[in-house]
């Protein structure tokens, strides 16, 4: 009897504790500082946009270059408010996903699921395709610029760049290159955004100083604020809304450096700090690029063959080849922080034992701290994102692989965020009696007007676009619904 009754609570203390260190093993370790929570603010959302972006805004305007600059300054207002906005947010919740904690603080638990299951299926997956393929589009940009020779199976003059099968190869190196990185040494996922934002930092500096100066000293800069540029069907109606919407694609991103909240060192604290530093730097960093590259290239060229060409104009084939390559680095630090986020969307859903299989996505690697399940799912669905988009966007014909159903999937997701903070924005400012006035209304009314004129400007560039994106979110939505029904019935019959 003596035997029994010590080995029980024996066995009883060593369940327990290996409760604790599977309660310790399954959370995700605090890693990263204030510099690096800065840098993947400004790390994510400088990238590629700044460069894909600004030709597409010249040509929206109708080679309008002052009306290009105000789309930038607009978009670069509303982030800097939704910023704003979610820092006082970000100072009160915490846990796996700032995005996701914050609308289950404010609204609820089953709203905070549906923007999880959003994140995790079209918005990361789908920014991150995206930018794969705009990683290997500006690779082969480099590699054509030193080697005019470099033989295409499509010639750079017909686009070979951007949609031959030389850049779909890339486009797939890149995505699985970033996903080992990220999954397989989160540390060195951490080392390299913050170096690769200090690098990209390097071309939008000398583009911003250098295309001003000679801009200025040849009169570049000057005739582009005077003289429009020629474009193939002249923009109609209010062409400065079409420009500010494709600016939300350049701007967006500093919502996916909440997802590692749970990661940040004192979070509550240096996260806010965060988004507002890196917010200004961004927003400061793309309008004076913008104005460079106008000193740099007439209007005409920066449309026909995008805003790179003003490096060479500027610093000679050599030094601007060579900032070339820094773009490519620059686009690259972007997809490393993108994929960080989405191979940690599927677990920010199930670290609430929601989604598919919440056992198997929140499980975390003992040797990387990593859910790898969850980042096995996020690397398919960025996949599958990557092929929409080339089909819808970018091969021969779209329409006859997808119909109708070609939208922009670049721009429409993020649109939708937008759409998405309306709720979490005026439950905030009904529950926050103890926050003063400005983080209370001021902040979040100027982001709920801006989130507003976001969502108007992609009605009226995308137009019927929106309507066949809006079907596709709703069949994801509606699969969620399923999966969370499905969740709710499990626990209902554990519970009886």
């Amino acid at each position: 009897m003596n035997k029994i009754y010590v080995e029980r609570p024996l066995l009883a203390k060593t369940a327990a504790k290996e409760r604790r260190v599977t309660r310790v093993e399954n959370k995700l370790v605090r890693k990263y500082g204030l510099a690096t929570a800065i840098c993947m603010v400004v790390g994510i959302v400088i990238g590629s946009g700044v460069f894909f972006k600004a030709q597409n805004i010249l040509e929206k305007t109708g080679g309008d270059m002052p009306l290009g600059i105000w789309a930038w300054v607009i978009g670069g207002a509303i982030m800097l408010c939704c910023t704003r906005a979610f820092s006082g947010m970000a100072m009160r919740y915490e846990k796996v996903n700032g995005i996701v904690d914050y609308a289950e603080a404010t609204v609820g638990k089953r709203y905070a699921y549906y923007i999880g299951w959003f994140m995790a299926t079209v918005y990361y997956p789908a920014m991150t395709g995206v930018l794969c393929w705009v990683s290997a589009r500006y690779t082969l940009v480099f590699i054509t610029s030193v080697n005019p020779g470099f033989p295409l199976t499509v010639p750079v003059a017909q686009g070979g760049c951007a949609v031959g099968p030389e850049c779909i190869a890339i486009m797939m190196f890149y995505m699985a290159a970033a996903y080992a990185v990220n999954t397989l040494s989160p540390r060195l996922a951490g080392k390299v955004q913050v170096s690769t934002t200090v690098i990209k930092m390097i071309p939008l500096v000398m583009m911003a100083v250098g295309g001003v100066v000679y801009g200025l000293a040849t009169g570049t800069l000057t005739r582009n604020f005077a003289v429009d540029a020629v474009v193939a069907g002249e923009p109609a109606g209010i062409p400065l809304l079409a420009a500010v919407c494709a600016t939300s694609f350049a701007y967006e991103g500093w919502i996916i450096a909440t997802v590692i909240n749970a990661e940040i060192r004192d979070a509550k604290r240096n996260l806010p700090r965060a988004l507002t530093i890196g917010g200004v730097i961004v927003a400061a960093t793309y309008i004076a690029y913008y104005v460079g590259a106008a000193g740099g290239a007439t209007n005409q060229q920066l449309i026909d063959r995008g805003a790179t060409v003003a490096f060479t104009n500027i610093f000679g084939g050599v030094l601007g080849n060579l900032l070339n390559l820094l773009i490519v680095i620059s686009c690259l630090g972007t997809l490393n922080g993108l994929m960080l986020a989405c191979t940690r969307g599927i677990y920010s859903v199930a670290a609430r034992d929601e989604g598919p299989a919440p056992r198997v996505f929140r499980q975390l690697d003992p040797e990387t701290n990593m859910p790898v399940n969850s980042a096995v799912l996020g690397l398919l669905l960025c996949a599958a994102w990557g092929a929409y988009f080339y089909l819808a966007n970018l091969s021969a014909a779209p329409g006859s692989w997808l119909g109708a159903f070609c939208f922009d999937s670049s721009e429409l997701p993020v649109i939708t965020v937008y759409l998405l903070y309306f709720p979490i924005l005026i439950q905030w400012m009904r529950k926050s009696r103890d926050e003063k006035p400005m983080a209370r209304f001021v902040w979040p009314c100027l982001a709920l007007a801006g989130s507003a004129f976001m969502v108007f400007a992609s009605i009226y560039a995308h137009g019927m676009g929106c309507l066949y994106y809006l079907i596709v979110f709703a069949v994801f939505m509606a699969a969620g619904a399923l999966v969370q029904r499905r969740n709710e019935r499990r626990t209902a019959g554990k519970i009886r």
